[in-house]
């Protein structure tokens, strides 16, 4: 594909000669092969320019004004449609031309190409797999449908001994069971059930580490209550030492009285 690209290398107007040189610069930069024909200087340029132009690109009094941009036979557009696309970073659109792997309008059109189609593999999408997606999940949809009637078949079949089985379960299994029932019921989130249960099983260990203190010190006010006080001895001592004295005085007494 060539891009031409028709010009006037003899104008006398300033605006066209610096459309010209921009159109040119920019495509040079871009390394974009392109070939320049000039209609001053070629009648047949000239013509083939001004019957190739579409009619609605044509200004009001019919004659189209250089530059004028091909790629081959099919007309891209003029100075301003170009100064668009480069604005745009879409000047490889423009032009009808694939960008150069890397560039920002490269990356623009396959991220355009993959919300359009979907993601590419080896740079062609896989029709084959997207087209058994598609029977598969026309295959799962039906039996989907079906599993939901006969699930709602079976809720309506349910008796109220499945809601009476409730209550001797929670007792059985105490309070722990009623909060797996109320997360599966949806009363709580996994989260908050995960956080309550790690603040009772907190609670709990401070419970037993307390019950333990208590028993340990309990244990010890007993150890405590079975020796016999100091001072309780120490008066027994006293009152067994006032008895003996007091039995020597009698026995001295009774000495006595014999001797007289």
């Amino acid at each position: 594909m060539v891009i031409k690209v028709f010009l006037a290398s003899s104008s006398g107007s300033t605006a066209i000669k610096k459309k010209q040189q921009d159109v040119l610069g920019f495509l040079e930069a871009l390394k974009v092969d392109y070939a320049p024909l000039d209609i001053a200087c070629n009648e047949d340029n000239r013509m083939w320019m001004r019957e190739n132009v579409p009619v609605e690109k044509k200004p009001t009094n019919g004659i189209p004004l250089p530059p004028q941009i091909f790629n081959e036979e099919s007309y891209c557009g003029d100075y301003e449609t170009f100064f668009d696309a480069k604005e745009d970073n879409a000047v490889f659109a423009f032009l009808g031309l694939p960008p150069p792997p890397g560039s920002k309008e490269a990356k623009e059109a396959e991220k355009a190409f993959i919300l359009e189609n979907g993601p590419v593999e080896n740079g062609t999408v896989e029709i084959e797999t997207v087209e058994s997606e598609t029977v598969e999940s026309g295959t799962d949809d039906a039996e989907d449908e079906e599993n939901l009637e006969a699930e709602e078949v079976e809720e309506e079949n349910l008796d109220d001994d499945s809601l009476k089985r409730v209550v001797p379960m929670e007792e059985f299994n105490g309070d722990e069971h009623t909060e797996e029932v109320e997360a599966e019921v949806g009363g709580e989130t996994g989260e908050e059930a995960a956080e309550e249960a790690t603040a009772e099983d907190a609670a709990a260990e401070e419970k037993v580490a307390k019950e333990e203190e208590e028993a340990v010190e309990d244990t010890e006010e007993a150890t405590e209550d079975t020796k016999p006080p100091v001072k309780q001895e120490e008066a027994q001592e006293e009152v067994e030492d006032e008895e003996a004295k007091e039995e020597e005085e009698l026995r001295q007494l009774e000495q006595e009285e014999e001797d007289e």
